[in-house]
């Protein structure tokens, strides 16, 4: 099962990105990884949180152009090669990644990876398939 992620559109600008973490805050959100993509104008940041719905209504409303969309996330060893084998299996079945981020576990010995690709579910199923563990959420 894939994880929801928040996708926000930010300008960039001094303390845009403290305005998105003070209202995620105070609505008791909890921002468990993200990512922020930047170009001279605007960011976007990604965010996997502890209540997409509740942070997409949040955000929403203080007016920022807000998307939640379904990627895949996986479990792989903290070790060396643990992330290569993953996107070794994707790549072998010729799925491009457009991008990802990895966060540290809850679990010990272990990375947290979110991936970007075309096909979610098709993702989704090669990875189950040669063991990989999918987060869900």
């Amino acid at each position: 099962m894939s994880v929801k992620q928040l996708s926000v559109f930010i300008e960039n600008r001094p303390g845009t990105l403290v305005e998105v973490t003070e209202t995620m805050a105070a609505a008791g959100i909890d921002i468990r990884a993200l990512s922020l993509a930047e170009t001279p104008d605007y960011g976007i940041l990604r965010l996997i949180v502890s209540d997409a719905e509740k942070a997409f209504e949040v955000i929403k409303a203080t007016g920022r152009t807000v998307s939640i969309n379904r990627v895949p996330g996986i479990r792989v060893g903290d070790r060396p090669g643990g992330l290569s084998a993953a996107l070794k299996v994707l790549t072998c079945a010729g799925f491009d990644v457009e991008y990802m981020y990895a966060f540290i576990s809850e679990h010990a010995g272990c990375a947290d990876v979110v991936l970007r690709v075309g096909d979610t579910a098709k993702a989704e199923a090669l990875l189950a398939e040669n063991g990989f563990e999918l987060l869900q959420g």
